[in-house]
């Protein structure tokens, strides 16, 4: 599957609205492979969007699912009070702080009757059976991990294809579990560090995630063993994307840091900071999706201080433009990359 894309580049999964089908195609289009995002939509959202993309492009693509992890029974009262206290100057209703399970088998459902040719998991395991079933489908099935012990235990539960996340990435980690500890939710490796480790550790192919925008950069996963590289922060910026406006404004100034935080869903992720980032990294407590679902009311007012700006630390590096020309510059860039490094060996 992989192996065979024209050019080696996978537009992320990116939940919360980035992720279209729009975006999808254009990108299946230009040679690479496009994902949808089945995190936070209803499961008639999701089959709508399958739909939609299969009307657009009669190219692969992949749809991403959020494994659900166990319920918390971390206190959050005090977190309650102090996200309370935002809402109101902005204005809103602090959410209900639940634990769901994002419909997680209806999805895993419907992505088996749809027989879509690759779905990818997020923040756990899928079922070792579940797996089988999807293979038996016809599906590629594709595990994100952060270390290299999550990609023994993606080995063992029969992935074929592994997504290897590093800590530049923006949004969420793809931990299997959140140790309560640091922001991170664990041990933090760079891209081509965990790329290096867990092809050490496990015989996969491994896609590589975390900080990519240039074609350099995918030149240099592929040479650290990597199929494809999958980009995210690249994408937000194309008029294809559902990126939020006051989120591409942020993106296009190009003068914020990232960090990682759960102040935003209880789950650690990367963002652009602002001030309820600045606020409430130091508090939040390690309990998803209860944190995401008390917070929403206030993200949604859109006020930029408020809102979650996910993005990779290179963001800056990332021109806003039309998805397949985000494939073609990144494709003339590897090019070019390759190139300089053969003629420089070549010269001695």
């Amino acid at each position: 599957m992989f192996h065979t894309l024209a050019v080696p580049v996978i537009a992320a999964p990116m939940a919360g609205g980035p992720s279209t089908p729009e975006l999808v195609a254009a990108v299946n289009d230009a040679g690479g492979l496009g994902f949808l995002a089945a995190g936070y939509i209803t499961v008639e959202q999701l089959a709508e969007k399958v739909k939609r993309t299969r009307e657009l492009t009669g190219a692969p693509f992949g749809v991403n699912l959020f494994v659900p992890g166990t319920r918390t029974t971390v206190d959050i009262a005090s977190y309650v009070d102090r996200v309370s206290e935002r809402a109101a100057e902005v204005g809103a209703v602090p959410g209900e702080p639940r634990w769901d399970d994002d419909n997680y088998a209806a999805k895993l459902e419907l992505v088996l009757a749809l027989r879509v040719p690759v779905v990818s998991f997020t923040f756990g395991l899928p079922d070792a059976d579940d797996v089988r079933r999807l293979k038996a489908a016809g599906s590629t099935v594709v595990v994100t991990v952060t270390t290299p012990s999550e990609a023994r235990q993606a080995q063992q539960v029969g992935a074929d294809v592994l997504c290897v996340q590093g800590s530049d990435a923006g949004g969420h980690r793809g931990t299997f579990t959140d140790d309560g500890i640091s922001p991170g939710g664990g041990e933090l490796y760079g891209t081509l560090a965990a790329i290096r480790l867990v092809r050490g550790t496990v015989d996969l192919p491994v896609i590589a995630t975390g900080g990519l925008v240039h074609g350099a950069d995918v030149a240099a996963v592929l040479a650290a063993g990597a199929v494809a590289a999958q980009l995210g922060t690249a994408f937000l910026g194309c008029p294809e994307a559902g990126t939020a406006a006051p989120q591409r404004e942020a993106l296009r100034e190009g003068t914020r840091r990232t960090a990682l935080t759960r102040a935003f869903s209880g789950r650690p992720a990367r963002g652009l900071v602002n001030r309820f980032l600045v606020e409430n990294t130091p508090h939040a407590p390690a309990a998803y999706p209860n944190v995401h679902h008390l917070t929403k009311p206030v993200r949604a007012t859109g006020e930029l201080e408020v809102m979650s700006l996910w993005a990779g630390t290179t963001y800056p590096l990332a021109p806003a433009e039309p998805a397949a020309e985000v494939v073609r510059r990144v494709h003339e860039e590897l090019l070019e990359a390759v190139n300089s490094l053969a003629q420089r060996f070549v010269r001695g």
